[in-house]
């Protein structure tokens, strides 16, 4: 079975196919559930958000000029929404202002410390990580879905592992191989 481009998938749905749309859907929940995530920080609150992204997307279709950018398209509507969901929510729920909390284990500290070393990391960078390595997605997936080069990811994905070590290093967790 071949799978329809998103153009094609686009185009029906602009038509009134709603099975095109679902399928849409399908094919960029998880992606959207990890950016979502990336912003505000609780798996539950992301899942809410990608639905209205997909709820707002369904409603503005007929506005997207190139249909084959549909990925790019939803995620930037499915950013905001996270970010709209992050401000009402306030800081509290917003990953990059996860408190520090005391751990009681080893394990809860350095969970406590990756929360905190990904808040720490540009937006950009935190979506791109957890695209990778929260949803497992290749680059040329995540390179579609963002509307970015492949080169432009691997350097982001760079960066943002090297700011996660240094920032472990410093909390004690010695010499952090990603």
């Amino acid at each position: 079975m071949s799978r329809e481009p998103d153009s094609v998938l686009v185009e029906a749905a602009m038509n009134g196919d709603g099975d095109s749309f679902t399928q849409l859907c399908r094919r960029y929940y998880a992606a959207m559930v990890a950016i979502a995530h990336s912003i505000v920080g609780d798996r539950h609150l992301a899942e809410d958000v990608a639905q209205q992204a997909f709820a707002k997307a369904a409603v503005k279709l007929p506005q997207l000029a190139t249909k084959g950018r549909f990925g790019g398209w939803l995620a930037t509507i499915c950013r905001n929404a996270a970010r709209d969901m992050a401000r009402r929510a306030g800081a509290a729920q917003s990953v990059q202002h996860l408190p520090a909390r005391a751990a009681e284990s080893r394990e809860n500290a350095a969970s406590e410390a990756v929360k905190e070393a990904l808040g720490r990391l540009s937006a950009s960078a935190r979506e791109v990580v957890y695209l990778r390595f929260y949803d497992g997605m290749s680059y040329e997936h995540i390179s579609a879905i963002l509307g970015i080069s492949e080169q432009a990811i691997n350097g982001r994905l760079r960066r943002a592992k090297r700011k996660l070590a240094e920032h472990l290093r410093r909390e004690g967790f010695g010499e952090v191989r990603l």
